[in-house]
């Protein structure tokens, strides 16, 4: 099997930094070609920082990491230290990084990127805010036909909201570019809250990570009992929700996952709905569908690969 080309667009936070591993720990299914950072669970000087960080603790250094956008594009940026800490990936104790920041623009890297391959064989992985993506798509409209799929983590249907009543963070951040996204034409497959909920790291989950005896199970247990507080008190949960890794996990082993082909629309002006995503579940518009909604994933499953993944590195 050829390993499927991906570029990677985040805000590190301790689940992206998980997403990035199990990417860089599965060569046979991903080829990582470029990691673009944007603004969203903290500001950009951070999020490219940690990207590159991540890249360190896997001994990747060869894969390029470039700074994006450090703003939504019609918005203040909304941060979430509150769930990640001050620096976006608290909990271990990470040196910073040595390897460089490209000089072009992430922007201009996956335009870029996208034209250089042939048509339909470059998947984008958003992780955070789809500003970068949606800036690209903005920029060089002749790309979208050349995506061979966006997968992203964002958005929710049954769930609903985690940064408001309606919304999910990654869309309520940059509800514009999303519209932007969702309504681009390429296609798209969203691991949403109700799926990634279902992803709780629970002890005996995290105590798996720390029995690696690896400074990667070491980092990655200690990220997520550092992430698991804010949703333990929140939720009532038994954990933390790895909410990017099913982006990556997807990729590796998409039967772990169920879902529809639906209609989603993106809110943009409500003041009560901003950032939701309609999600015409039940078909009840003659909308036509645009992207593969997930619902369900084997969460034993998940946390199999996921530990032996991580264990690669």
């Amino acid at each position: 099997m050829t390993a499927r080309k991906i570029i990677i667009d985040t805000d590190p936070g301790q689940d992206d930094a998980v997403a990035i591993l199990l990417a860089l720990a599965s060569p046979e299914e991903i080829e990582v070609l470029g990691i673009t950072a944007v603004a969203g669970n903290v500001p950009l000087a951070l999020t490219q920082k940690n990207t590159r960080i991540i890249c360190e603790l896997a001994n990747r250094t060869d894969i390029p990491v470039f700074a994006g956008c450090d703003a939504p594009l019609k918005r203040p940026l909304v941060t979430a230290e509150h769930v990640h800490g001050k620096t976006g990936l608290d909990g271990p104790t990470l040196p910073d990084p040595t390897m460089p920041l490209q000089d072009a623009h992430a922007v201009d890297f996956i335009i870029e990127t996208l034209r250089a391959h042939p048509a339909g064989t470059v998947t984008l992985c958003p992780l955070g805010p789809l500003t970068n993506i949606a800036t690209a798509l903005e920029k060089a409209p002749d790309i979208a036909p050349r995506i061979a799929e966006i997968v992203l983590m964002g958005g929710a249907y049954f769930e609903v909201g985690n940064i408001t009543p309606a919304a999910e963070f990654n869309i309520y951040v940059d509800p514009e570019a999303a519209d932007i996204v969702f309504r681009s034409g390429a296609p798209i497959t969203v691991m949403p809250l109700d799926v990634t909920h279902k992803a709780l790291v629970t002890k005996p989950r995290n105590d798996a990570f720390r029995a690696l005896g690896t400074p990667v199970g070491e980092a990655v247990a200690l990220m997520t009992d550092f992430f698991e507080r804010f949703d333990k008190e929140k939720y009532g949960s038994a954990g933390a929700p790895l909410h990017d890794p099913c982006v990556t996990a997807y990729l590796i082993r998409s039967d772990l996952f169920t879902g529809r082909h639906i209609n989603v629309e993106i809110e943009t002006t409500s003041e009560l709905t901003l950032g939701m995503t309609v999600a015409d579940w039940w078909g009840v518009t003659d909308r036509p569908a645009n992207a593969t909604f997930m619902g369900d994933l084997d969460a034993d499953g998940f946390f199999a690969l996921l530990t032996e993944r991580l264990a690669r590195l």
